[in-house]
């Protein structure tokens, strides 16, 4: 039986990644809870070890020439939730949980660029899109922008979140009624917005919501008020 040659077993994690001949290697870096890509950004052996030693993401600035940890700057810390190569182990996926935007223009992503093309078949939008609404929501808590509707409505507190809930909710049931399907969709929309909003007003997370649901799915009628 033939003995594995120590020397070609990896001493640590970053030893199977592939930096290439400047020493670095590409990071993909997307939001753990959305999937959303949020920016790209270049690691050398340092940045990768000072990301995994700290679990707060760091790079290699290309243009300064010195390592930087993103938000050391904008307080828009990223804590790093998973490292994964590809394949050839010449490319990071960094899944991580933003503590603010990401881009230096202040969006979440750097991609928010209009697209160069678009296909036939654009992917439709998904249920993750609630988080990311909540995200914002929580943000604008933590830093008002004046001018905001959705400061405006955290400022003037539960009380006149409630109201609007009550004024949304009747105006679905009404769009339903009506059998009119595309003012039903906007109309959920803006309850669903709404009812976010009094989450973080409440210093409910959305996730304590998600883990009653998960809670009722198969429960017979008898047990719960409403069952999936």
């Amino acid at each position: 039986m033939q003995r594995e040659d120590p020397m070609d077993t990896p001493t640590s994690p970053v030893d199977a990644v592939r930096f290439d001949e400047r020493g670095l290697v590409p990071a993909l870096v997307q939001d753990a809870a959305t999937g959303q890509v949020r920016m790209l950004g270049y690691m050398n052996r340092e940045a990768l070890e000072r990301t995994i030693a700290t679990r707060r993401l760091h790079f290699w600035s290309r243009s300064r020439g010195k390592l930087w940890m993103k938000g050391e700057t904008s307080g828009n810390v990223h804590e790093v939730v998973e490292i994964r190569p590809d394949c050839d182990g010449d490319a990071l996926l960094v899944r991580v949980v933003p503590a603010g935007p990401t881009c230096h223009l202040g969006t979440d992503t750097c991609f928010a660029q209009p697209p160069l093309m678009v296909g036939e078949a654009a992917v439709p939008p998904t249920s993750s899109v609630v988080d990311e609404v909540a995200r914002v929501v929580a943000e604008r808590r933590a830093h008002p922008v004046e001018g905001s509707y959705t400061t405006y409505l955290l400022t003037t507190g539960i009380d006149k979140i409630g109201k609007k809930i009550g004024e949304e909710a009747a105006e679905v049931i009404i769009a339903a009624k009506n059998a009119d399907p595309e003012n039903l969709a906007n109309e959920a929309a803006d309850l669903i917005y709404h009812l976010l909003v009094l989450l973080e007003a409440s210093d409910v997370p959305t996730e304590r919501v998600w883990a009653v649901l998960r809670t009722r799915r198969g429960r017979p009628a008898a047990d719960q008020s409403s069952s999936a």
